[in-house]
């Protein structure tokens, strides 16, 4: 009797073994790295906003433990450590921590770091729509949640609509989104020239540039936008530039100013593209009055 209790804890054992092992998933990071989880990790550090951001809208925000500084999004992230960005994420406080998971960008100087001290990491780059995409389905996968592809279907049909409210006269309107100063422009190959492609816009700025090229001011006067995006903290210097007075977007008024709400919303690539391509057809659905800012 003893040894068929014996014999019965043991599979019992095997069994528990067997089921754990059912669960263990490797997934490929961007860097092409393989990433064992054994279980779906329950405390997360986010280092990027649209990380951040895809993680609560897949349902799994209360795993987060601390986050990036420039994470903002949603609401309820407000209460979470932000502990740096991807140059200066403050390592000390996320081994503090025992997070079973650090998500940032390939890039991140903390990445090195992390793996070094034994933390488990997993790097995801964001540029285009397709990385948005692929990073919903692999940050699904790791998480152990569902929906991740039915998110992205919204997402899809929300950019759709947003490019349905405008007007045939919107086709073709040469566009330029300045992204930071520099200028530094959001090129046809980002996420934000997709959209304008998806939109029936023509982005000035080419793709062979590369995502977000630095320009020579010249460049854009030559171009000749005729409508023109930027943050409203650097709008107002635009008639300063030399040269910039002859576009036509500054003479005719069609400056966008976005303040930084909608700002944070169309320069992060991540689940919420269908607000930024509606953000984006408003500048082109209302005349902008009054001259450029």
């Amino acid at each position: 009797m003893r040894e068929m209790r014996l014999l019965g804890r043991c599979l019992l054992l095997w069994l528990a073994v067997l089921s754990t092992g059912a669960q263990a998933l490797q997934v490929l990071d961007d860097r092409g790295v393989a990433v064992l989880f054994p279980a779906p990790p329950q405390r997360v550090v986010s280092l990027l906003p649209s990380v951040t951001e895809s993680v609560c809208e897949l349902g799994a925000c209360e795993r987060l433990v601390a986050v990036d500084n420039y994470s903002n999004w949603p609401a309820q992230i407000a209460r979470l450590p932000h502990i740096g960005g991807v140059d200066d994420a403050n390592i000390e406080r996320i081994i503090g921590l025992k997070p079973d998971l650090v998500l940032l960008a390939s890039s991140s100087r903390a990445l090195q770091r992390l793996e070094a001290l034994g933390v488990k990491v997993f790097a995801l780059d964001m540029k285009t729509l397709e990385d948005v995409h692929r990073t919903l389905l692999k940050l699904g996968q790791v998480l152990g949640v569902p929906g991740a592809q039915a998110l992205w279907g919204r997402v899809q049909a929300s950019i759709d609509a947003a490019a349905h409210t405008l007007g045939p006269q919107a086709r073709g309107t040469r566009v330029y989104f300045e992204v930071s100063s520099g200028p530094y422009a959001a090129s046809e190959i980002s996420h934000i020239g997709e959209l304008m492609t998806r939109m029936g816009l023509v982005n000035i700025v080419p793709g062979s540039l590369g995502s977000v090229p630095k320009l020579n001011p010249e460049f854009v006067v030559r171009a000749d936008p005729q409508v023109i995006m930027i943050a409203d903290n650097n709008a107002r210097a635009l008639r300063d530039r030399p040269g910039w007075q002859r576009i036509t977007a500054i003479r005719e008024g069609r400056v966008c100013a976005l303040d930084a709400q909608r700002s944070d919303v169309v320069t992060r690539p991540g689940p919420r593209l269908g607000e930024a391509a509606r953000a984006m057809a408003q500048c082109l659905r209302v005349p902008l009055r009054g001259g450029a800012p």
